[in-house]
């Protein structure tokens, strides 16, 4: 009788002291149905995840700046030592690299900075006028007065940058007001495609342009903003199609070779 008593809600199973006191330790450790986790694991977790974005944007930063250029080998096993990390670490800032087109991960290769074909330069050029093309008529349709204020706002900080600010700088800008169009176009589908197509276009500008140009002509910019003020829809466009023609053409895919080392090329050195 005894025993039946000790037997209940165990379903019928004999329960030892030790099993009731793991059991009474595992519900003691769960709050809500979520396991509790230790305060050094989520420190682990962050300093994982910090050393990963620093990975990336070391690496982003060194293609943008023009030290790593295409072609350049990124061994897992010397951004191990340079980060002090492992390499699950340093494979997951690789795969947001990849993600981006920064890099490339080649098959039993490892990494190297991307190097763009012309062919798929004009594509990527290609579908940035079509959708520059497709987003300017209904910039013209939808804006206000104070949308046309906050471009010409932005046309002014592109015009100081020019004359007092690095190239990289005039990029920045220069992707911002095109995205600011995009926004303006209510359609945040074709906003959000022109992000993507906007960030390869600036990451192959910032390789392969030649130093001392800037990445988008301020005098262009505001002809393309005075056209669609004054509600000329067809010569915005045909100006924003010259313009991205033009951008297209000073891009130069010349792979020059590394006689740095990879510290130095990430700004480590």
């Amino acid at each position: 009788m005894k025993q039946a008593k000790d037997k209940g809600r165990t379903g019928g199973r004999t329960e030892s002291r030790g099993q009731a006191a793991a059991r009474t330790s595992t519900k003691t450790a769960t709050t809500l149905g979520r396991p509790k986790v230790r305060p050094s694991a989520l420190v682990a977790a962050d300093t994982a995840g910090d050393a990963e974005t620093r990975i990336y944007q070391s690496v982003l930063g060194g293609v943008m700046g023009q030290r790593l250029l295409p072609g350049t080998k990124l061994p897992e096993a010397a951004l191990c030592e340079l980060f002090g990390v492992g390499r699950s670490v340093v494979q997951k800032a690789l795969q947001r690299l990849a993600h981006d087109h920064v890099v490339e991960l080649r098959p039993n290769r490892g990494a190297v900075v991307a190097m763009p074909t012309r062919e798929e330069v004009v594509k990527l050029f290609e579908a940035r006028r079509a959708l520059e093309g497709a987003i300017l008529p209904l910039v013209a349709q939808s804006a206000t007065k104070a949308d046309f204020a906050m471009l010409r706002r932005q046309l002014r900080e592109e015009h100081h940058a020019m004359h007092s600010a690095p190239q990289t700088e005039w990029a920045r800008l220069a992707s911002t007001f095109h995205l600011k169009l995009g926004e303006l176009s209510g359609n945040p589908l074709l906003a959000r495609y022109l992000m993507e197509v906007i960030s390869r276009c600036a990451l192959v500008v910032a390789i392969f342009q030649p130093p001392g140009n800037a990445a988008c002509e301020h005098d262009e910019h505001a002809r393309v903003v005075d056209f669609l003020e004054r509600g000329k829809v067809k010569e915005a466009v045909a100006e924003m199609d010259a313009h991205l023609r033009d951008l297209e053409s000073h891009i130069q895919l010349v792979e020059e070779p590394a006689g740095r080392s990879l510290a130095d090329m990430l700004g480590l050195g």
